[in-house]
This record gives structure tokens, C-alpha cells and sequence, in this order.
């Protein structure tokens, strides 16, 4: 299972259409609704420097929250639309969609790579390169991990890491239909400018005379 889900605070709002929804810009709130699930449609407010500070730290439409209202029991909900000013760009209002635990979900999940010692080619002075730090799972609401694990032991020099290689969750799958690399290990950068150089004397080489 994942770690803990964050928690969105929003406010009921009071009152809806368009004369609510102003009232809310007014004092620095930003207005949004919560749909789906067996429950009727709830107008929200969330204060305007909380959802501009989520919005830049990124991945807002791709996190799964938890949504906490007073009055009402918590969701797991997740962003579908997000408005915002023609001009200055600025979020005027959001929908959020609440999700049962058997829900899928697109979600970025992160990567961890243990066993670097056990890796020959990081011995040699090579360099791990996550190509994927994250990578992009179709999930369940209800049973979403935590991490992916990569297992570093017996990589050498050159070798690469791709999803099929890594055990998923059950039930998880990649967004991506195709075969993708997650991570390699690179050549030291003195090892590549050597061969590089060795490569440019042969190839400057003259063929011998003939006779």
C-alpha cells in the first residue's frame, strides 16, 4: 500500500451559481465542486494560496487526495479540470472526482534503486542514471504502492533497466504500452572520452604503402 494520501482541506460553500462563485474570488477562495460516487455533487471552496502552492509543485491532476470537509465524511478524490484566468492564468475554479477503492487510476509512482553495491558496473566508477525517477502506473484507488524497487545487483557497465524488468503491484500496469527504460548505468566520463579518442586515432590511422 502507499504511504499516506495527502490531505486536500476545502470548505463547504454555501449557496451556488455564479454570484457564490464570485463571492468566493472575492475573499481569496478558490471555487470548485466535487462529483461522482453514489453522493450528490458538493460545492467547494479551497483557499486560493493553498491550491496555487499545489498547483506549481506539480502533478496536481495526477495525485490522489484526501479530501477532508467538515460536516462530511473524507474521499479519496482526484482533480479532473482545473480553470483558469485567460490572462493571468490564475485558477478560478476545479472539479474533483471521487473515486471508490476499485476506481483505476493513472498515478506517477516513484522509484527506488537498492543494491548499489552489488552492481559491478557502479564499482568500475560508472553512473546510475535514472532516466524515470517516477514512473506513471494505472492503479486502484484502494490499493495504490508506496514505491517501485529495482534491484541493482549484477549490473554492469552499459546495462539498462526497463519496466518489464521490475516486478509491478498486482493489479498494476505501466500507462505506457511499450517497453521503457527506467534506468541504465553509463560508462565514467573519462572511460567514454577515452575510447572516444582511441576511436578518432584509428580512424585517423594511414593504411600502409603498398609495395
Amino acid at each position: 500500500m502507499a504511504g499516506e494520501i495527502p490531505d486536500l482541506v476545502a470548505l463547504e460553500r454555501t449557496g451556488t451559481g455564479k454570484g457564490a462563485a464570485r463571492q468566493a474570488r472575492r475573499d481569496s477562495l478558490v471555487p470548485g465542486v466535487v462529483y461522482g460516487g453514489d453522493t450528490a455533487p458538493l460545492a467547494i471552496n479551497i483557499p486560493f494560496k493553498v491550491l496555487l502552492k499545489k498547483l506549481r509543485a506539480g502533478r496536481f491532476k495526477s495525485t490522489l487526495f484526501n479530501l477532508k470537509v467538515e460536516g462530511h465524511d473524507d474521499v479519496r478524490v482526484i482533480c479532473r479540470d482545473v480553470q483558469r484566468d485567460v490572462v493571468k492564468d490564475l485558477p478560478i475554479h476545479f472539479d474533483l472526482m471521487r473515486l471508490r477503492r476499485t476506481s483505476e487510476i493513472a498515478l506517477f509512482i516513484p522509484v527506488e534503486f537498492i543494491n548499489e553495491e552489488e552492481a559491478p558496473g557502479l564499482k568500475q566508477g560508472g553512473v546510475l542514471n535514472a532516466v524515470r525517477p517516477e514512473v506513471e502506473l494505472v492503479v486502484t484507488a484502494g490499493d495504490i504502492p508506496e514505491k517501485l524497487v529495482v534491484d541493482l545487483t549484477g549490473l554492469n557497465l552499459g546495462d539498462t533497466v526497463t519496466i518489464s524488468s521490475i516486478n509491478l503491484p498486482e493489479g498494476a500496469r505501466p500507462s505506457i504500452d511499450r517497453d521503457f527504460v527506467v534506468a541504465n548505468i553509463s560508462a565514467p566520463s573519462g572511460l567514454r572520452s577515452s575510447g572516444t579518442e582511441d576511436e578518432a586515432e584509428a580512424e585517423g590511422e594511414e593504411a600502409p604503402a603498398e609495395a
